[in-house]
C-alpha cells in the first residue's frame, strides 16, 4: 500500500499517527474469504443483463433504451 501526502506539510509525528490509524483500520477489517464475488464482479457480470428481456423495437423504443435494473 502506498499513501502520498497531497497537502500540507506534516511533522513526523502526525504522520505516524495517521498512518497508525490507518493501519490499524486496515487490521480490524474482516478478511475476504477468497474467490468471493466483489461488487464490481457482480456489476460486470453479463449474465445480469442478459437474463433480462431487451426492448423490441418500435415507435417508442428510444424511451425504453436504459439497462434494466
Amino acid at each position: 500500500m502506498t499513501i502520498k501526502v497531497v497537502r500540507g506539510n506534516p511533522t513526523p509525528e502526525e504522520l505516524a499517527a495517521a498512518l497508525a490509524v490507518v493501519r490499524a483500520r486496515a487490521a480490524a477489517a474482516p478478511p475476504e474469504p477468497p474467490g468471493a464475488p466483489t461488487t464490481r464482479d457482480a456489476w460486470s457480470d453479463p449474465s445480469r443483463i442478459a437474463a433480462h428481456r431487451l426492448p423490441q423495437p418500435g415507435p417508442a423504443s428510444w424511451s425504453r433504451t436504459y439497462w434494466p435494473g
